[in-house]
């Protein structure tokens, strides 16, 4: 029998991992997750603001848990994953979202900066993937992976914003995305991204206050910057069983920013 959208878009008895879920942009796509109805595992560097925002999940009846870890760490995220599988017994959802940024001239870009972010943006979401893929997803032959790239990655950046490690990590994710999703598709894993334009977080706090927020949010054909619910949405649906004939793709939400720049 066909079932409603309500059934499609419920999360109940589902488990998912959200990295970079302490605060900001992480912890709007674990919410989303939670009210859906999925438990919930929290993962950030910092075990206070972890603590935090669990609580404040709990008090919205959300079944949370956290464990602090650093995301470019490779042995960090093995114990990531396999505390949470301790915990959980699996993961359905995977949400690759801890990253870093570094603003810098690229003449002068230093190495060590670009290799961070790197090593975050770009090592930490296939390490992490790999891991739960490999040990939960492919052997139930079922997952949703969630990557966070950015618009940043669908191309360049006003001439005032030199981020290039960052956008050249965000166009890897994009095209990770699409390449795990082809690669572990026919054991129903599906992998898709969400491209988040500007929204006020701690990362693009030098941003809004060098360009105003005013003037970025005017450049968006919304006239708007994202708020605190603004990826809910596409999250759930990458999440549940309403887009379980999506896979390899991106989506930019962004208030229309990228369709008149050309991405």
């Amino acid at each position: 029998m066909t079932r409603t959208v309500k059934q499609l878009f419920d999360l109940s008895g589902k488990t998912a991992l959200v990295t970079g879920g302490s605060r900001g942009l992480g912890l709007q796509l674990a919410q989303a997750l939670g009210e859906a109805g999925a438990r919930i595992m929290l993962s950030s560097r910092k075990a206070e603001d972890l603590e935090a925002s669990a609580a404040l999940l709990k008090a919205q009846g959300i079944e949370v848990d956290w464990i602090a870890a650093d995301c470019a760490d490779e042995q960090d995220i093995h114990r990531l994953g396999a505390d949470t599988l301790k915990t959980f017994g699996h993961v359905d959802v995977l949400v690759n979202n801890a990253g870093a940024a570094w603003g810098a001239p690229a003449e002068d870009h230093p190495i060590e900066a670009w290799d961070k972010v790197m090593n975050l943006n770009v090592r930490g979401y296939f390490i992490l993937s790999q891991y739960i893929g490999k040990h939960s997803m492919l052997p139930r032959r079922s997952g949703s992976i969630i990557n966070v790239a950015s618009i940043a990655g669908l191309g360049g950046n006003p001439s005032g914003m030199k981020t290039v490690a960052y956008n050249t990590s965000k166009a890897a994710v994009i095209n990770f995305t699409c390449a795990l999703a082809g690669e572990w598709g026919d054991r129903n894993v599906r992998v898709n991204a969400i491209c988040p334009g500007f929204f006020p977080s701690k990362m693009t706090a030098g941003t809004l206050k060098a360009f105003g927020e005013d003037t970025l949010a005017a450049h968006a054909p919304l006239r708007r910057l994202g708020d605190d619910e603004d990826l809910k949405g596409i999250t759930v649906l990458y999440a549940s069983d309403a887009g379980k004939h999506i896979t390899g793709q991106w989506l930019a939400v962004d208030g229309g920013v990228s369709c008149i720049t050309g991405g």
